[in-house]
């Protein structure tokens, strides 16, 4: 699809409140405006408070627009999506866009008037895959479906790995791989009197979720001298729960409290058992947090060199990883050196060209698959 594109195109971008996708969103569309296109973000599902809204408006130059409509992984059913889709679709007319950027394939099946690119941030054919074995349950298996019908659809399919990739692409049995666009995050201002790394584990997520294995962390604290403080919700909007008496846990943090928690540089652990990039590891990366993560490919392909890696089941390996930082801050400290090293490689700028010249594709008709990689 060839379109004539003005001088500052607009983009209308949806998002995700709850979880990464908010700070991503928040990011890509900041640095959209600052590359001189109009941004708007419409937001699906739950929205934040009007002051947190106009706050993220003042810092990203974005109009924001809380919707009311279904996110894709909270839906009752499959009505429910296509209905958000097609909203979307009469919103990108009403707003004359220029493209719509998709924070999730499923919300694609609709008419849009402008090329549509989508994001695949994690999705419930890949974690089903990852997580468990067996049919999907019928409510998980509309989900993927509309996923799949997405993938097809969209002028540009983008994840953040190459690991990620290759299982969209295995799941959903696509022709090609989507095109890696790594996500990225401005690093924090450095301390004016750094103090040595706080004496605690740290890791943040959603824990109700099973992927970030809450069970795995808590055998971990139990083991540990240092408290192993957890940042996040134990209990999930559909009644999903989690009990871990040994973490301390903090329940959910906003930005600054996380950013509290990571000034302080604690080892940051992850044994997720399924993470397609994983923000917060790159946070805490960026504050020159040493890593401790579960061996994941996505993980690897980004951390290499720079992380410890352990089985994601393995408490006493974990642990034991711990240790060896904690005996050796010589070592602690080069570790966190590396990782906030690598983490600059995951920067808002690089992962704004990459998603601009995948738009610039769309808009010239250039097929986007020869961009291989765009910000990889």
């Amino acid at each position: 699809m060839r379109l004539p594109v003005r001088d500052h195109p607009h983009v209308l971008m949806t998002a995700d409140a709850l979880g990464g996708v908010w700070q991503y969103s928040l990011d890509l569309g900041e640095g959209l405006v600052r590359r001189g296109l109009r941004v708007t973000v419409a937001i699906l599902g739950p929205a934040p408070g009007p002051e947190r809204i106009a706050a993220a408006e003042a810092a990203t130059g974005c109009r924001i627009v809380a919707t009311g409509l279904a996110l894709d992984w909270m839906a009752k059913g499959p009505a429910e999506v296509r209905a958000a889709g097609a909203a979307l679709a009469r919103l990108a007319t009403s707003l004359h866009a220029d493209i719509v950027h998709l924070h999730a394939p499923a919300l694609a099946g609709a008419e849009y008037p402008v090329p549509v690119v989508a994001v695949c941030h994690s999705c419930v054919g890949t974690w089903w895959e990852a997580l468990e074995t067996g049919p999907l349950p019928a409510d998980l298996a509309w989900r993927r479906d509309l996923a799949a019908e997405g993938c097809a659809r969209v002028d540009a399919l983008l994840a953040p790995t190459h690991a990620f990739a290759a299982a969209t692409q295995a799941v959903y049995g696509l022709a090609a791989r989507p095109v890696v666009v790594r996500n990225g995050r401005r690093a924090p201002a450095p301390p004016a009197d750094p103090a040595p790394p706080a004496p605690y584990v740290f890791t943040a997520g959603r824990l109700w979720d099973r992927a970030k294995n809450a069970a795995a962390l808590d055998r971990v604290a139990a083991r540990l001298d240092w408290p192993l403080r957890a940042a996040g919700p134990m209990a999930g909007p559909g009644n999903e729960r989690v009990r871990a008496p040994h973490l301390d846990g903090l329940g959910r943090l906003d930005d600054r409290g996380i950013a509290a928690h990571l000034g302080r540089r604690p080892v940051f652990l992850s044994l997720a058992r399924y993470e397609p990039f994983g923000l917060a590891v790159l946070e805490a990366a960026s504050a020159g947090c040493a890593l401790v993560l579960s061996d994941l490919a996505s993980f690897r392909e980004l951390w290499d060199g720079a992380a410890l890696f352990v089985d994601p089941e393995d408490a006493d390996g974990a642990v034991a990883a711990i240790r060896t930082l904690a005996d050796d801050p010589a070592e602690r400290a080069r570790r966190g050196g590396a990782a906030q090293a690598r983490a600059g490689r995951y920067g808002v700028e690089a992962m704004t060209g990459g998603v601009l010249g995948i738009f610039r594709a769309c808009w010239a008709g250039t097929s986007v698959r020869s961009l291989g990689g765009a910000a990889a």
